[in-house]
């Protein structure tokens, strides 16, 4: 008999502004998790599953995946063939670059077939060891903001933020997130009130400033870990009370244990 398939994980190796990853699982690939950042991709192929607002979706090859910022999902395979995909995680900070302030894009159900979406994605989802130019990347990064835009679900009701005293508040927290932060000194650093930016916080980066305090710290364990740190040295440096602490927020916000992630890496 065929030895059974195994999970992998090849991640990116040339540096640029987003993370860029191709995986395959055969059958449960993640528990519930949020990120906060867009996750946006293509199914290459099988069939992939996945619980989303309240609803199962299944991604299939040549259609778009884009789940937003601080939205609960999972993931397994659909079929026994299991599934291979390529994905990228943008920061909303970025597609701000571009838009400049305004509510961030929301692709409704998590799935588009828009032709539109489909090429703005196109020089993301090349193969791993492909790299790019730093301004081949920020060109597309222009033309994927806007197209988010072009496809998304318009806004109701639509607000004003303080997109740069937002901003303030974001670098103060990228500067301190392994110290405690507390949203006064975040009101401090930006200028406006506690409860403005909050609202301004989440409309603009799509979760709130303690969330994205959490995962400046799980994000920097995960460079701690690839560079050999223990998970107590790597839970120390990044800001968690201790090794447990770190554990819980890992396997609660990226649906895997810190074991099984790094057992996964190739």
């Amino acid at each position: 008999m065929p030895a059974p398939a195994r999970d992998w994980l090849l991640r990116s190796q040339h540096p640029t502004q987003v993370e860029r990853i191709e995986a395959y699982f055969c059958g449960h690939g993640f528990d519930p998790h949020r990120h906060d950042t867009y996750a946006i991709g293509r199914t290459l192929s099988g069939v992939q599953s996945f619980r989303y607002r309240q609803a199962l979706r299944h991604s299939v090859p040549g259609g778009t995946l884009v789940l937003h910022p601080d939205e609960l999902h999972d993931g397994h395979a659909g079929t026994d063939e299991g599934f291979r995909y390529r994905m990228i995680y943008v920061e909303p900070a970025l597609i701000q670059q571009v838009l400049g302030g305004q509510p961030l894009p929301f692709i409704a159900g998590g799935l588009s077939d828009d032709p539109r979406l489909f090429a703005a994605t196109s020089p993301f989802v090349r193969a791993m060891e492909q790299g790019f130019e730093p301004l081949e990347e920020d060109d597309a990064l222009f033309d994927l903001a806007h197209a988010l835009q072009a496809v998304a679900a318009p806004h109701r009701g639509r607000r004003v933020a303080n997109y740069p005293a937002a901003e303030r508040a974001r670098a103060y927290i990228n500067d301190c997130f392994a110290q405690a932060i507390s949203l006064d000194d975040l009101a401090l650093a930006s200028g406006l009130d506690r409860w403005r930016l909050t609202r301004d916080f989440r409309l603009l980066y799509g979760t709130s400033p303690y969330r994205y305090v959490t995962l400046r710290r799980l994000a920097c364990c995960r460079r701690l870990l690839r560079l050999g740190l223990s998970l107590a040295d790597a839970a120390a440096s990044a800001g968690f009370a201790d090794q447990s602490h770190m554990t819980r927020q890992f396997a609660a916000n990226w649906g895997q244990t810190p074991g099984r992630w790094l057992a996964m890496q190739t």
